[in-house]
């Protein structure tokens, strides 16, 4: 757990004396009635400065104002052609949003220049128009940046690029995304070296490092301030909480009581964590309340961009009243006129919790307010144990990844397709990003060789050959390499989308393609809150009509479970043990808690509760570290592992966010075999290599790692490939690599990543250390018990049966709720 850095508070300074350049920007405050903040005047003065750095400061407190009004008034004094300020943000709804911000301050400030976004959106006539002629302000994406470095002349492009604004520093900043933005940030550099960096983030806990990965190892400014947002969490509780919860069980239950929760003119937006609940529950709400409808909306990424847009304008102008959205609406967005938010399940991270609540009252000194509503029981332990660790000060950090060199062999193909680059300058260039200041000279040359020949395993084939190498220049070996990079610049892969259209044409979004290969003519689904028949799939476009027919199954979409992070899930092992009802929360759990002290007992803080029961199946056991989906599934297979070089036996395991269940024969003794020696985290790393199939798993990462190195093609749009084809094609890829060339750095990043993202194996240390100082309760079961009936519940969805799952459960909520 970290606590977020206090250093460089600038609002307990004084404000810097004003410069007289900055003299346009004070009258534009005092027309508008505002007064700036310190924080505010401590950027404009360090980027007049030259000086570089990180705002972090409480979101809706002004950090767009504090990052880019300064160059803006430079812009008014020392004017140039081209572009200038150049503003990177995560999501395309952002860019949208502070275009029409920048643009009206231009307007009031009287600067004739041009404000322009360049995303995915971005028409193509438009993109043609600035490759001509660069705006001179700039709002757009990572991969958008990508594309315009793959083109030549990109020294006259950005070479009077003054500014960079990073928005939402945090989001980025442990992904492949913020790694493909760092390399981005060296180029421009080199291109503009008088260049000044500016990230901005109000949830960071490792801020020092966060500075250093976005000002590139140069000295940078960290700006902070005394202000601070109120945050209000409440709960909307279930009118009758189960004794045995399973993740999901509350659903649509929670409908009603969310409805009597919220009123009709008071503007909301209903966050959801995934694509297929936030339909879901569009769905509900609207059969809830249908004369509400009208004021309703839906957003997510898969819709089209004119039907976003439209909710986005709708929302801010107050015409629409809720929106059920995903986190396509969650990052640096300003609407205003939200007064509330909702928040659909849990975000199993106080970092995210922050994000969340900030989209309501986004004001300087608003006070945000979240209203949580559980999908089960458990999950109001995960409320209070956020609001506790937002009480302390607690919030996770966000780490930049280490030398994924499937990103820097994208980027180099990216810069080659451009004007080019030679060794000296990219070893250069790669020495100022945190991700590659620790890069070997054998890692680059391996990178070289990949990009180049295929490295050693592929150098036959010519489609691998993508750079030359013509007196010290790397440069792109042919058009069809250039034309084919450009579709491929990014780091976001899953599986493939299909455009769905209604037969005349008219687009309404994307979907999984495997989802549509599943359906036969005449089946209905939901969708942008419509019911859709579908009629035929042609050329990667699904085709359907609207239909009033029944409903016969529900969209999928690609994506993975959040997990509990480890710092929240100490904070939920401590509001478990807590003693007496302090919260609401609590007090509904009370009978939940009450029985599993019945049945067993409730673990107190530095105790291991460990369950044993007895069924049909065998001896099952059930403990529960409190540490998190991620690390469970490594503890789990470890201790499997261990066990079973002690006396060789089948054990199975099964786990959640907050433990792990494993299976034995019967007459198998748990309690005898399994102790804290078992824990030790010497060896683990070979431990987890030798407990799982390492070699599948790896290549579940391989697909992704050589989709974004470039290894396979994904296809030209309108002719994308199949989901299935290009896992057949990374499969083979893997496959050649392991048997002739195992050193390849792909197959190490591969594993790497298993290893450190899905075992989160520094993690999986630490708790490994925690089990050893414990004190573990056994306690024998006659059945499980409410914290172990989750975890039993997994194990049934697995398994095949005539009956439900729903109704195999409830006949085992019945039969053993009399126990």
């Amino acid at each position: 757990m970290t606590k977020a850095s206090t250093t460089s508070k600038a609002d307990t300074l004084k404000s810097p004396a004003k410069s007289a350049i900055l003299e346009p920007i004070y009258k534009l405050f005092d027309k508008r009635g505002w007064t700036p903040l310190a924080f505010q005047e401590t950027v404009w003065q360090a980027y007049l400065n030259g000086e570089s750095g990180l705002i972090q400061v409480p979101t809706g407190s002004g950090k767009t104002f504090a990052a880019t009004l300064a160059p803006l008034a430079e812009m008014m004094v020392r004017p140039v052609n081209g572009l200038k300020l150049l503003y990177v943000s995560p999501l395309r709804a952002v860019s949208r949003d502070i275009e029409k911000a920048l643009s009206a301050v231009t307007e009031e400030l009287g600067l004739d220049i041009r404000v322009e976004s360049r995303t995915s959106d971005t028409s193509q006539s438009l993109r043609k128009k600035q490759m001509k002629a660069m705006p001179d302000v700039l709002l757009t994406t990572p991969e958008s940046l990508s594309v315009l470095l793959s083109y030549k002349n990109s020294a006259k492009r950005f070479g009077n690029l003054r500014a960079v604004v990073l928005d939402e520093w945090h989001e980025l900043l442990s992904t492949k995304r913020g790694t493909q933005t760092e390399l981005c940030l060296a180029r421009l550099r080199q291109l503009a070296p008088e260049v000044r960096t500016w990230a901005m983030s109000a949830s960071l806990a490792n801020v020092n490092e966060a500075m250093n990965a976005a000002v590139g190892h140069t000295s940078g400014r960290l700006v902070q301030s005394e202000l601070k947002r109120e945050i209000i969490l409440k709960s909307v509780l279930p009118k009758k909480l189960a004794t045995f919860p399973w993740a999901g069980h509350l659903g649509s239950s929670m409908v009603g009581p969310l409805v009597e929760a919220l009123e009709p003119t008071r503007s909301t937006l209903i966050f959801t964590n995934t694509r297929r609940q936030a339909e879901r529950w569009y769905e509900f709400l609207c059969k809830a309340v249908p004369e509400h409808t009208p004021k309703m909306a839906l957003h997510h990424s898969s819709l089209d961009k004119l039907a976003r847009e439209q909710v986005e304008e709708d929302l801010k102008t107050g015409k629409l009243k809720w929106v059920v959205a995903t986190s396509s609406l969650d990052l640096g967005v300003d609407f205003q006129p939200v007064e509330q938010v909702v928040q659909i399940g849990s975000l199993k991270s106080v970092a995210r919790v922050v994000q969340r609540a900030g989209r309501s009252a986004h004001t300087p000194g608003g006070t945000s307010e979240l209203l949580f509503v559980p999908t089960n029981a458990l999950e109001l332990l995960e409320l209070a144990a956020a609001r506790q660790a937002l009480t302390e000060g607690v919030i996770e950090a966000r780490v930049p990844l280490s030398k994924p060199y499937d990103v820097l062999a994208q980027h180099l193909v990216t810069l080659a397709c451009g004007d080019g680059f030679t060794r000296k300058n990219i070893a250069s260039e790669l020495q100022g990003t945190a991700a590659y200041a620790e890069l070997s000279e054998q890692e680059l040359d391996d990178v070289l060789l990949l990009i180049t020949q295929g490295g050693k395993s592929l150098s036959a084939y010519p489609e691998y050959q993508k750079v030359v190498c013509k007196d010290g220049l790397y440069q792109a070996a042919n058009q069809t390499v250039t034309r084919r990079q450009r579709l491929a610049i990014g780091t976001i892969t899953s599986s493939s989308n299909v455009f769905l259209r209604f037969t005349n044409q008219h687009k309404l979004g994307a979907i999984d393609e495997n989802f549509i290969s599943k359906l036969n003519p005449g089946d209905t689904f939901t969708f942008a809150g419509r019911t859709l028949e579908f009629v035929m799939m042609k050329d990667m476009n699904a085709y359907v009509r609207a239909s009033k027919k029944a409903v016969t199954t529900s969209p999928s979409f690609v994506g993975k479970a959040l997990p509990l992070s480890l710092p929240l899930a100490g904070y939920v092992h401590q509001e478990l043990a807590r003693e007496g009802a302090t919260t609401r929360e609590h007090e509904a759990l009370a009978s939940l808690l009450k029985r599993q002290r019945e049945l067993s007992h409730v673990p107190a803080e530095g105790e291991l509760l460990l369950e044993h029961s007895r069924t049909r199946e065998g001896e099952h056991l059930f403990l529960y570290p409190f540490a998190g989906r991620n690390i469970h599934e490594g503890l789990a297979a470890v201790l499997a592992l261990r066990l079973a070089r002690q006396d060789p036996t089948t054990l199975s395991y099964t786990v959640n966010d907050y433990g792990i269940t494993m299976l034995a024969p019967k007459g198998y003794d748990f309690a005898s075999r399994l102790s804290k020696t078992l824990c030790e985290v010497d060896g683990l790393a070979a431990d987890i290599r030798e407990s799982v199939n390492m070699a599948e798993l790896s290549k579940r990462h391989f697909r992704e790692v050589a989709q974004i190195a470039g290894l396979v093609f994904t296809g030209y749009p309108g002719s994308r490939k199949t989901a299935w084809q290009l896992n057949a094609s990374t499969s083979v890829i893997y496959e050649v690599l392991r048997e002739y060339e195992p050193e390849s750095v792909l197959l190490k990043q591969a594993e790497r990543e298993l290893l450190e993202q899905d075992f989160n194996l520094d993690g999986l240390s630490q708790s490994l250390e925690t089990l050893q100082t414990q004190t573990w309760q056994w306690q024998q079961t006659r059945k499980p018990s409410p914290l172990a009936f989750p975890l039993y519940i997994e194990r049934l969805r697995s398994r095949l049966s005539t009956e439900t799952l729903g109704e195999r459960v409830m006949r085992m909520v019945d039969q053993w709720a009399h126990l």
